[in-house]
């Protein structure tokens, strides 16, 4: 907003069927410059021209011949025009606001924020004409270990991604790259295993360090202290020695279980950029199913 000022935004309220993007997806719009996607193609060029136009309120579009697509489905686009006044004034964890033309909230709305006061339950995006938003999502932490071949491809391929909190952990600042991408917090450490004790208790771990001793040393305090999911770069023959070492460092069955190793797809290849985008996949596919898409991690919490 300091940079580009006033801008629109333009999200997805409402899916139906097969669509490009999901509820929430959203996208700024400005004059001169487009941050943030809702799926691309025809769908995404003539609502960065509505915006451009002025175009406020919600707006229902087919996804079929007409917008030169073949998906099936529909969504109900809202636009929203946003300045810093506007932002100011925005409170508490939920954000509910006409998009319409009704100015009284509507009782279902009443009702739905009720039920997510008092139960916890997440209500539909859209009601009515009213848009229901968590303002800030959580994002899901990722704690990358190792800053070699793979742990920069992999930082390559997850940094882009909305709703990651990545950390990147390495035992120097010469083994980073010159260039920290946006929204990624490098922690260096003479021992990365001493920083074990910062990673949230939920974060998601993938170790992937210069050193065997090290790895063992990084899965052995992870168990210890509490993880979302670790997974661990390596062979069988690798996992098959951890696995026994860990046993011998007191570890349960259930707790050596809960380590994936080798990660990534081995269909693949063994090239960093190829298990970087296998081990991507894997972390993206459990994330979706672990319901830890924004909208879905308020539900869980």
């Amino acid at each position: 907003m300091a940079d580009h000022g006033r801008f629109t935004r333009v999200v997805v309220a409402r899916a139906q069927g097969s669509t490009p993007r999901e509820e929430g997806a959203a996208m700024l719009v400005w004059p001169d410059r487009v941050i943030g996607t809702i799926g691309g193609g025809a769908l995404e060029f003539s609502a960065i021209e509505s915006a451009r136009k002025g175009l406020q309120g919600l707006q229902k579009v087919p996804l079929g011949p007409a917008m030169g697509q073949c998906c099936g489905g529909a969504v109900v686009l809202g636009y929203e025009a946003w300045d810093s006044a506007k932002i100011t004034q925005i409170s508490g964890e939920f954000h509910a606001r006409s998009l319409g033309h009704s100015t009284a909230q509507p009782l279902a709305v009443t009702r739905a924020l009720a039920r997510l006061r008092d139960r916890g339950e997440i209500p539909k995006m859209l009601i009515e004409d009213w848009l229901i938003e968590p303002v800030t999502p959580p994002a899901t932490p990722i704690w990358i270990w190792g800053a070699g071949h793979v742990g920069r491809a992999l930082i390559g391929v997850l940094h882009p991604l909305p709703g990651l909190a990545i950390t990147w952990a390495d035992s120097g600042a010469a083994r980073f790259p010159d260039a920290i991408p946006e929204g990624v917090t490098p922690l260096i450490a003479h021992n990365p295993a001493d920083l074990v004790t910062l990673a949230p208790r939920d974060a998601h771990h993938i170790v992937l360090t210069y050193s065997h001793a090290l790895d063992l040393e990084l899965c052995h305090r992870l168990l210890n202290h509490g993880i979302g999911a670790l997974g661990l770069i390596g062979s069988q023959t690798k996992w098959a020695r951890f696995r026994s070492r860990l046993a011998a460092l007191g570890h349960s069955d259930a707790q050596i279980s809960g380590i994936a190793c080798p990660i990534g797809d081995p269909s693949l290849g063994k090239h960093p950029q190829a298990i970087a985008l296998g081990v991507a996949g894997a972390l993206v596919k459990r994330l979706s199913a672990g319901h830890t898409a924004p909208r879905e991690r308020v539900r869980a919490g």
